[in-house]
């Protein structure tokens, strides 16, 4: 396969280049920041920056089997319109931008997270950002929606899952499949700080309960498979990567444990 990865540089998109190219797909990534190994050719690009990635995706050659969208940025004091910016909206017009250059049959894979789990819940929030105009003010929404920095993360996952199952219909044509990943805490040098935004004690107790932090590896290996014609038949799912987390979760809410047993 040839396969775009954006946020190429670290964590799980670094990981997904590295076992790409184990498998011998061809790679090219996407990243802010330069990405020193495991890809064929790498294109910096700032999600944030319509400019900059309208320029990228200029001058970007060939054709592609699979887009993997991994950049994103964790939540900080003061940094949702960034976090907004990055992890949906960016991620969708790069995907846009992306899209016809993709082979028909191919596949787009978006790492969404846990936290994106209530999209259900908040969906008329979700429709009102998918549906800003390009000039819209991102700013102006969050002050009118009275979004914080956590809020700003959960709500940028809510949307790249409810907008990747929006999409799957109107590519049947092309059987272009779009899917997307959520894991839970990972393993990352920014672990920190979405200890810091949803609580430490919190994300703590719930990586005791499941017994580790994923791997980023594994969250990779994830998307490669949904991206990978051994899924073909996958089409609009959010596969969650959490050690039986949401499980554990619903079992609690429904008053499952009495019907637990080894076997």
């Amino acid at each position: 396969m040839r396969v775009a990865v954006t946020g190429s540089a670290t964590g799980i998109g670094a990981e997904a280049c590295r076992l790409l190219k184990e498998r011998g797909d061809e790679v090219i990534g996407f990243d802010v920041a330069e990405t020193p190994a495991n890809v064929d050719r790498f294109y910096k690009v700032d999600l944030s920056d319509p400019a900059a990635m309208e320029t990228a995706l200029a001058s970007v050659e060939g054709r592609f089997d699979a887009l993997l969208n991994i950049a994103g940025v964790p939540p900080r004091p003061g940094n949702e319109v960034l976090v907004l910016s990055v992890n949906f909206i960016g991620l969708r017009a790069f995907t846009l931008g992306l899209m016809e250059k993709l082979n028909d049959s191919s596949s787009i894979v978006s790492m969404s997270s846990r936290a994106g789990m209530a999209w259900r819940d908040n969906i008329d929030q979700v429709k009102a950002l998918m549906g800003l105009t390009p000039d819209a003010s991102i700013e102006e929404f969050c002050h009118h929606h009275e979004i914080n920095h956590v809020r700003a993360y959960n709500l940028s996952k809510e949307a790249v899952i409810v907008w990747s199952i929006a999409q799957t219909e109107s590519l049947v044509s092309r059987n272009i499949r779009l899917n997307t990943v959520s894991p839970s805490g990972v393993e990352t040098k920014i672990l920190d700080d979405f200890k810091d935004a949803f609580g430490r004690e919190r994300v703590e107790q719930n990586t005791k309960r499941v017994g580790r932090l994923v791997n980023p590896d594994e969250a990779a290996q994830a998307a490669i498979f949904l991206a990978s014609p051994d899924s073909s038949w996958i089409k609009g799912i959010d596969l969650g990567i959490d050690g039986g987390a949401v499980a554990m979760n619903i079992s609690d809410a429904l008053g499952l444990k009495e019907f637990a047993s080894l076997v």
